[in-house]
C-alpha cells in the first residue's frame, strides 16, 4: 500500500503537471505533516493562476496541500513562434491580451504586427 506522501503526490499528479507545463521551477515537493507541500516559481502572473487553476481543479479545499506558488519577476525572453502575434504573447505572460504595449516598447518595435518566427523579444516583468 503507497504511504501517505505518495497517495498525495498521486492526487496532485495534475498540478505537478501544471507546473511543468507552465515551464515554472520546482523547488520542492515533500510532507509537511499531513499535508503535501509544493514550492514552486511560475514565469508570470498569468503562468501562476492557471497553477492555481489545476489546484482547484484537484480539489476546490486542498485541506491536504499546502504550497508556495511564487512569481519570478525578473525579465524574461521569449522566442516567437509560427503563429504568434504580441496580443497573444502578452495573454500568455501577463494574462491580458491587451499589455501587448508593454512588450513592444521594452523591444522598440515600431509596428506591434511585424514580428516573425525565431525572433527573439524581451518580456517586462508585469
Amino acid at each position: 500500500m503507497p504511504d501517505q506522501f505518495e497517495q498525495l503526490k498521486q492526487k496532485y499528479q495534475p498540478v505537478l503537471d501544471a507546473i511543468q507545463k507552465e515551464g515554472a521551477q520546482l523547488q520542492n515537493v515533500n510532507m509537511d505533516g499531513n499535508q503535501l507541500y509544493i514550492k514552486a516559481t511560475a514565469t508570470s502572473e498569468a503562468s501562476k493562476n492557471r497553477i492555481w487553476d489545476a489546484i482547484k481543479k484537484v480539489d476546490p479545499n486542498f485541506a491536504d496541500l499546502k504550497h508556495d506558488i511564487l512569481v519570478d519577476e525578473k525579465t524574461q525572453t521569449y522566442t516567437v513562434q509560427p503563429g504568434d502575434n504580441l496580443s497573444k504573447i502578452s495573454k500568455q505572460f501577463y494574462g491580458d491580451a491587451n499589455k501587448y504595449k508593454k512588450i513592444a516598447d521594452a523591444n522598440k518595435l515600431d509596428d506591434p504586427d511585424k514580428i516573425k518566427a525565431g525572433q527573439q523579444l524581451i518580456i517586462p516583468a508585469a
